[in-house]
């Protein structure tokens, strides 16, 4: 008998994080008698005005709770005036990625109809492609491990790249699997690899590790490609590419740029996924100069949540929530493509709740 009752660790944060989070569990709240499943969810501290507040941006309570979940949302966190003692951040997600090892940083982005995007190309209409990033090694493996050598103008600081044979299979796996599902939807089923293997051994290594992994999966077509070369295709032609699996630092940066594809991080979501454990969350900050004003738009989020459906719906062999998915885009869908709503970033002047009453009529 399948799981019937859901639960989840919400994590709001800071900014906006608070409003897009209630705007989407209110959405999630209409869902659950349309697929007969119920979602439980608890809220839990963590952020940069926790850390203020308390001295702790990530508590052990909350971590711990996140454990427990069936799935963790989590909103945005940090603040641009909220600062560690060594002058970084505050960005607990780091902390959650590492502590409970979820390598795979996924960003889907595609094209919605009614929402004008940056390129003119009608092509551009048709865009519909994934990132993989690998999470916990890669350059930001140096996070709180950089060093700082000699004097005057002798000094140098330095950060070291890790690149593990283990670390990058799994994620090279992860994609490759991604892309047999979306084969299997009617999608390409092509892999492009990320690397710059014509200069760091690190990243040979990477690209080596990935074509034995590929040999695997012969049913996929898969390529290796610089990283420099992508990012100038990626604004070329960006309905050519299916799945990108790439390095830490490669794919922090060019989730982003394929965000603007979407028109921007209101339509980016993002899922960090390990084996045992998963969490959802917009691509996009905390934006502190519109927060509190109702005018954030909750489409990352309400996508990020779509991707927790179709994760637990996968996870628990569980169709009904891989319906709910469905009925969410469909929704969104529908909202936008009528003109009903449109987000501010796009010229409209949907509220907050203004897109959340839409998508919840349609639901």
């Amino acid at each position: 008998m399948n799981q019937t009752n859901y639960s989840i660790a919400v994590l709001p944060g800071d900014g906006i994080g608070p409003e897009v989070m209630a705007a989407t569990l209110e959405v999630l709240n209409a869902l659950q008698s349309r697929i007969g499943r119920r979602f439980t969810f608890t809220v839990h501290p963590a952020g940069a005005q926790h850390y203020v507040d308390s001295g702790d941006a990530l508590p052990k309570t909350t971590l711990d709770a996140c454990r427990a979940a069936d799935a963790i949302l989590f909103g945005a966190m940090g603040l641009p005036h909220v600062r560690a003692k060594d002058g970084t951040e505050i960005i607990p997600q780091l902390d959650i990625r590492f502590a409970l090892d979820l390598y795979a940083g996924v960003r889907p982005i595609r094209s919605f109809a009614g929402l004008p995007g940056p390129l003119a190309d009608a092509r551009a209409a048709q865009i519909d492609l994934v990132l993989v990033r690998e999470n916990t090694e890669g350059l930001f493996y140096a996070r709180n491990r950089g060093r700082i050598e000699g004097e005057g103008e002798n000094e140098a600081a330095f950060d070291t790249m890790k690149i593990t044979r283990t670390g990058t299979a799994r994620v090279c796996d992860f994609a490759l699997n991604l892309a047999r599902r979306r084969k299997e939807q009617g999608k390409p089923g092509h892999v492009t690899s990320v690397d710059k293997a014509n200069v760091f051994t690190s990243m040979a290594f990477w690209r080596k590790v990935f074509e034995e992994r590929a040999s695997a999966f012969p049913d996929l077509t898969t390529d290796s490609a610089y990283v420099d070369a992508v990012a100038l295709n990626l604004v070329l032609k960006p309905w050519a590419y299916d799945v990108l699996v790439t390095e830490n630092m490669f794919g922090d940066i060019l989730s982003d740029l394929i965000a603007a594809f979407a028109g921007g991080m209101g339509m980016a979501p993002s899922a960090d996924i390990g084996d045992k454990y998963a969490l959802f969350q917009p691509a996009h900050g905390t934006a502190p100069d519109i927060a509190g004003k109702g005018i954030a738009n909750p489409s990352a989020m309400l996508l990020s949540a779509v991707m927790m459906l179709d994760w637990l719906s996968e996870k628990h062999v569980d169709s009904a929530l891989a319906d709910g998915a469905r009925a969410i885009e469909m929704a969104m869908q529908r909202s936008f493509a009528d003109g009903r709503v449109r987000p501010r970033e796009f010229g409209g002047t949907s509220s907050t709740i203004d897109i959340v009453r839409a998508v919840v009529a349609e639901l």
